[in-house]
């Protein structure tokens, strides 16, 4: 079985036991897989919809962090939407697999509609420490007895989504739960490794430019563990969240309703304990295109502008999705949420 390299190993190690980094996985085309972070967004194209997604984040790091996830939702009756994800996520010796389902409520609200969603989940979490390669954990550091764990935990998440035909705003916590990952066997206060409660704020607007041959759409996703610890934080001490506050800008053009081209930019606040300031990460493009009978196909590649871009080729997604709506002459709103 194929090793994991002595750098990523290091670098994998820091992340998770000194900054706490993002444990949810991250998507450049956020927008075509947004019921994997809000469970408020199942059923609101009003068609039933399927999206698969694969992800290869640092491309040319053995080990680097990869991603597959599937979802389908519809809307079931006139105010209720149901979905299923499914996210299956691999970083260094570690992997993680999450089912997760999706009930979401619609109703008027103003000018456009409000839908609440709650959301239920089961997760395996597991790691491989002989990947590792150094000299066996297990003499070294107490934290690695178990050579092979593997555990499953449930969660449950929540999610509120406000959309009109020209703009939207959603706000989730897809897993509300901090579930332990490894304890210590002797003092089970002592915990090495656990999960932790990520928020999520979406946001984006269209602009007709040209008619519905052109719209311009801008979004912002904005991703926290700590819910902004770094400004709020006044300690220096490793064990507190320190995950930064991570942001993707993202500049769109929609032409004929068909192809869709993006360009984003993410970033971080860092916190304070780690200087503050922006840690930028990278500059994205991706494009969609409708082949018009319902598939919808779509890339991205990501430019890693940090300093791994000494190391990496940088990342990439390749998406396919299914719409059941393709027979209609145009759609209700050219949203694309």
């Amino acid at each position: 079985m194929r090793k994991i390299t002595l750098s990523l190993c290091v670098l994998f190690l820091f992340l998770c036991s000194g900054l706490k980094a993002q444990q949810d996985p991250m998507y450049t085309m956020y927008m075509f897989n947004s019921l994997a972070y809000n469970p408020a967004f199942a059923g609101t194209p009003d068609y039933l919809t399927v999206r698969a997604l694969y992800r290869n984040q640092w491309w040319g790091i053995d080990g680097g962090p990869n991603t597959q996830t599937i979802s389908i939702h519809s809307p079931f009756k006139e105010k209720v939407g149901l979905g299923l994800n499914l996210v299956n996520d691999n970083v260094g010796a570690t992997g993680s697999t999450v089912a997760s389902f999706s009930y979401a409520y619609r109703i008027p609200f103003g000018n456009g509609k409000l839908s609440i969603g709650l959301q239920a989940s089961a997760m395996n979490w597991r790691a491989d420490w002989s990947l590792l390669k150094f000299k066996d954990p297990r003499f070294t550091d107490v934290a690695f007895e178990d050579l092979e764990p593997n555990i499953w935990t449930p969660n449950f998440g929540v999610g509120a989504f406000y959309y009109t035909q020209n703009y939207y705003i959603g706000l989730s916590v897809p897993h509300l739960m901090n579930a332990d990952l490894r304890v210590d066997k002797v003092d089970s206060s002592n915990r090495w490794a656990q999960t932790y409660r990520h928020y999520f704020l979406a946001a984006g607007a269209t602009f007709p430019v040209n008619g519905d041959a052109v719209i311009f759409k801008p979004s912002l996703l904005i991703k926290s563990v700590g819910l902004l610890g770094e400004f709020t934080s006044e300690s220096d001490q490793l064990n507190r969240v320190g995950a930064p506050t991570e942001f993707d800008i993202d500049i769109a053009f929609l032409f004929y309703e068909t192809l869709w081209v993006g360009t984003s930019f993410r970033s971080a606040f860092q916190a304070k304990q780690f200087g503050g300031g922006s840690s930028f990460d990278s500059i994205d493009l991706w494009a969609s295109y409708s082949l018009g009978n319902g598939i919808r196909i779509g890339a991205a590649y990501d430019y890693t502008i940090s300093k791994l871009q000494n190391y990496v080729d940088g990342s990439f997604e390749v998406m396919l999705g299914y719409d059941f709506n393709y027979e209609k002459s145009s759609v209700v709103t050219p949203r694309y949420f």
